[in-house]
């Protein structure tokens, strides 16, 4: 009995997924701070990307 429950490893999946979202989760939050620490909020990053995609003139880096 000891044997076989060492060897199942059907759990082993749910937390290699769970461990998978977590570092996705954290690199998000990471990048979108990142993203919106130069002075403004992300409703005002946001607005940059608009007026970048929308703009004709271009101009934007």
């Amino acid at each position: 009995m000891f044997k076989s429950f060492l060897q199942d490893e059907s759990g082993a999946q749910v937390v290699e997924y769970a461990l998978i979202i977590a570092v996705v989760s954290i690199a998000l939050v990471v990048a979108l701070k990142a993203l919106t620490d130069s002075g403004g909020s992300f409703s005002t990053f946001i607005g940059r990307v608009t007026t970048c995609l929308t703009s004709t003139t271009g101009g934007c880096v």
